[in-house]
C-alpha cells in the first residue's frame, strides 16, 4: 500500500460500544491463576537507585513505564551496559499500571481464547501477580525485582530533563546519547550506542526530530484525541462486598458482564448518570480491578478537552475529576445495593491518557494488516486485542472496529525513518490511530520493549545501525532466533482467513475500515451484504471527505435536503449515490446524469458496476466499491 490515509469513525452502534467499554478488558482476559488477591498488603520494596552516572552506557532507557522495565531487563541481559532513567516525578517503576493504577490488563488472547501471544518478560512479570487484575503493590515490586536481579542495569529516577544529543549526517540524524539535567539543576552529557524510548509519549523520540502524527490526524482529524481517564479507589471492598459484586455481575439478568477473583465489569446503568459537567466528563460503565487492601480501582471516567502536553489543562482534568467523581459514586451507592457501604478513596497521580503520538517508522501497522491476519519477515510481538476506540467527545460513545483473532507487529514499526541509534517501543509505535486502538495496549508493548533491548545487541555486535538491523532480513531471523531461545513465543499460528474476504466487496471494505467506516465488532460481521440507506451514503460520505478534503471539498446537505426521514432511511438507489459522490466532487452538481459523469471520467469503474446485484437497492459493500473507486479515481490512493 501507499499514501494510505483514515477517516473518523462515524456510525456508533451505542449497545456494541456499552459492551466494549464494558468487558473489552476482562472478558477477553481471563486469567488461568485463579489465586485472587492476597488476604493482606504487602510494602513497596525500596528501588535501588544509582548515584552517580557514568559518561558511558551501551543502551539508555527513557521511560519507566513496563515497556521500559522490559527494554531495560532485556538490554542488560543480553550484556550491554544498561541505563534505565526517567524524567518524570516517580518513585516507582510500572509507570501507567503503579502509578496510572490501570491494573486490569488488556491480553493478546491466542486462537484458543486460553492462552496468550508472545510470553518472554512479559510472562515473568505475570507471573508474579494476582491475576487478569492486580494489586498494585505486588506489579511494582515484581517489576523492580526484575530490575533489582540485572547487574547490568542501573536505575535513576527523578531527573528534571531528558534530551537527545544528534549527531547530523547527510542522509539522517544519530542519537549517539542524552544530556540529564538532575533536579539540582546538574547537567551531564552521557554517551550511548543505542537509545530506547519508552516514554508513553514518546517525548525523546519528539525532540530528537523524529516524525509522528499526533492523535486522530492520519484519518482526517488533527483536534480530538480518545478521552482521558483518572482511575480511582473505592474502600470498604470486604470479602462480602466483593461476592455481592460477583453475585450482581454473573446474574443472568446482566448479559455481557461478569466478575471473577480479582476482575468485575458491568453497572452499565452508570453511562446514564446525570454529569454536573456533561461536556468535559461522565461516567460509563465499570472496569474494576480488586486490591489486596479490601479496595478496588475504578476505570470508569472519561473527560473530553485533555492537552496532554498542556500541565494546566492536566491540572484542570483533575480539578474536574475531583468535584464530579464523589457525585459519581454517590449515584453508584444508590443504583446498587451491595456498594452502599464503599467510600471513594484517592485518585491517581497520573492520567490514564490513551494516545497522543504516533511514529512514522518503517512500517506502519494498518487496518489491513488486523483484517488480513498479516504476518511479517520481521514480526517481533502478536496481537489480538480489540481495536477499541473510545469515546472522543461527549456525543461520542465510542466502538469496536473488529475483534482480531491475530496480527503480526513488525520491528520495523519501532524504527524511525531518518533517525539511526533510537527505538521507540509502546503505545506510540508506528501504528495508524485505527490498529492503534488493538496495539497499544501494554502486555504488547512490554513486548516489543524485549525485542527492542535485544535489537541493539545484535547491532552492536555487527556494527550496523538499527535502520541497517531493519532492513536485513538474515539478521531479523537472528533477533527472532535470539527473542525465542529468552522465552518469547514467536512462531506465527495457522489462521483461517475470516469469510469477509472472499466477499466481493472486499477491496471496498478495506477503504472503508481503514477510513472507519466499516465497523465488525466482536464477531467482525462489517454487514456488507445489509441494505444501505440514502442518510447512512451521506454520512459516509462526508467521512470519505473528511480523509480526503482536496478530492471532495463540496458541501453534499443537497443530496438528502428535501427528503423525508422515511426517504432518507429507505431504499439506497445507484443514482442517488452517484449523486452524493457527484456533489461531494463538484458544487452543486446536478442529479440528472450524475452517474453516466462518473463512469464517463473513470471515478466510478465498470468492474464496480457489474458487482451491484440491484441499482435500486444498494447495500453496505456496493457503497464501499463505490468509494474505493472514488478515492483511487481523485487521489491515487489505494488501501
Amino acid at each position: 500500500m501507499k499514501n494510505r490515509k483514515l477517516m473518523p469513525l462515524l456510525f456508533i452502534g451505542v449497545l456494541l460500544v456499552v459492551i466494549g467499554s464494558l468487558f473489552a478488558v476482562q472478558a477477553l482476559t481471563k486469567s488461568n491463576k485463579p489465586t485472587g488477591p492476597s488476604p493482606t498488603s504487602t510494602p513497596i520494596t525500596e528501588l535501588p537507585q544509582v548515584e552517580v552516572i557514568k559518561e558511558q552506557y551501551d543502551v539508555i532507557v527513557v521511560g519507566t513505564d513496563p515497556e521500559g522495565v522490559t527494554a531495560a531487563v532485556s538490554a542488560a541481559r543480553n550484556g550491554l551496559k544498561t541505563l534505565l532513567i526517567d524524567g518524570k516525578e516517580r518513585k516507582v517503576l510500572g509507570g501507567l499500571f503503579t502509578i496510572g493504577w490501570l491494573n486490569s490488563l488488556d491480553m493478546n488472547r491466542s486462537l484458543n481464547g486460553k492462552d496468550y501471544y508472545n510470553k518472554g518478560l512479559f510472562k515473568e512479570w505475570f507471573d508474579q501477580i494476582e491475576g487478569d487484575s492486580f494489586d498494585i503493590t505486588t506489579a511494582t515490586n515484581a517489576f523492580h525485582k526484575m530490575v533489582e536481579g540485572e547487574p547490568n542495569l542501573e536505575v535513576r529516577m527523578g531527573l528534571k530533563s531528558i534530551e537527545p544529543i544528534l549527531e547530523k549526517k547527510a542522509d539522517s540524524t544519530v542519537v549517539t546519547g542524552v544530556k540529564l539535567t538532575n533536579a539540582e539543576g546538574k547537567e551531564q552529557q552521557i554517551v550511548a550506542k543505542g537509545v530506547i524510548d519508552a516514554t508513553q509519549d514518546a517525548d525523546f523520540a519528539a525532540a530528537a526530530g523524529a516524525e509522528f502524527t499526533f492523535g486522530r490526524q492520519d484519518i482526517g482529524d488533527d483536534k480530538q484525541l480518545m478521552a482521558v481517564t483518572p482511575v480511582y479507589k473505592l474502600t470498604g471492598v470486604t470479602p462480602e462486598v466483593w461476592e455481592g459484586i460477583k453475585k450482581t455481575l454473573n446474574s443472568d439478568d446482566n448479559d455481557g458482564t461478569g466478575a471473577n477473583e480479582e476482575s468485575a465489569w458491568g453497572y452499565t446503568e452508570m453511562w446514564n448518570y446525570p454529569s454536573t459537567n456533561p461536556e468535559r466528563i461522565r461516567s460509563r460503565g465499570l472496569n474494576i480491578g480488586r486490591q489486596n487492601d479490601n479496595s478496588m480501582l475504578i476505570n470508569a471516567v472519561q473527560i473530553f478537552g485533555v492537552d496532554p502536553f498542556n500541565k494546566a489543562s492536566i491540572d484542570e482534568a483533575y480539578e474536574i475529576a475531583r468535584k464530579e467523581i464523589p457525585l459519581m459514586v454517590a449515584h453508584m451507592k444508590k443504583l446498587y445495593p451491595e456498594l452502599k457501604d464503599i467510600e471513594l478513596g484517592d485518585l491517581a497521580s497520573e492520567l490514564y491518557i490513551r494516545e497522543t503520538r504516533h511514529l512514522v517508522g518503517q512500517y506502519r501497522l494498518s487496518m489491513i494488516d488486523l483484517l488480513e491476519q498479516s504476518s511479517h519477515w520481521d514480526d517481533i510481538a502478536f496481537g489480538s486485542y480489540p481495536v477499541d476506540i473510545q469515546s472522543t467527545s461527549p456525543n461520542d460513545t465510542g466502538a469496536v472496529l473488529m475483534a482480531p483473532k491475530f496480527y503480526g507487529v513488525p520491528f520495523r514499526t519501532l524504527v524511525p525513518q531518518t533517525i539511526d541509534g533510537l527505538l521507540v517501543v509502546g503505545r506510540s509505535a508506528s501504528f495508524d490511530t485505527l490498529p492503534h486502538g488493538s496495539a497499544r495496549v501494554v502486555p504488547l508493548g512490554m513486548a516489543t520493549g524485549q525485542a527492542a533491548g535485544a535489537a541493539i545487541k545484535l547491532a552492536m555486535d555487527e556494527g550496523i545501525t538499527t535502520r541497517e538491523l531493519a532492513a536485513s532480513e538474515k539478521l531479523i531471523k537472528q533477533l527472532q532466533e535470539r527473542l525465542t531461545e529468552q522465552g518469547m513465543d514467536l512462531k506465527a499460528p495457522e489462521t483461517k482467513p475470516y469469510a469477509f474476504i472472499k466477499h466481493p466487496a472486499y477491496e471496498g471494505l478495506k477503504a472503508a475500515a481503514s477510513m472507519g467506516i466499516a465497523q465488525g465488532a466482536y464477531k467482525n460481521d462489517f454487514s456488507l451484504d445489509a441494505d444501505s440507506n440514502p442518510q447512512r451514503m451521506f454520512q459516509n460520505m462526508k467521512g470519505v471527505a473528511k480523509v480526503h478534503p482536496t478530492a471532495f471539498p463540496s458541501a453534499i446537505e443537497a443530496a438528502v435536503a428535501e427528503m423525508d426521514d422515511a426517504t432518507k432511511t429507505g431504499a439506497l438507489t445507484l443514482e442517488q449515490a452517484a449523486y452524493t459522490i457527484a456533489l461531494a466532487m463538484t458544487d452543486g452538481a446536478a442529479r440528472e446524469g450524475a452517474l453516466d459523469k462518473l463512469v464517463s471520467e473513470g471515478v466510478v469503474t465498470e468492474a464496480t458496476l457489474a458487482l451491484i446485484k440491484d441499482r435500486n437497492k444498494l447495500t453496505n459493500g456496493d457503497v464501499y466499491m463505490l468509494f474505493k473507486d472514488a478515492v483511487v479515481a481523485t487521489t491515487g490512493v489505494t488501501y
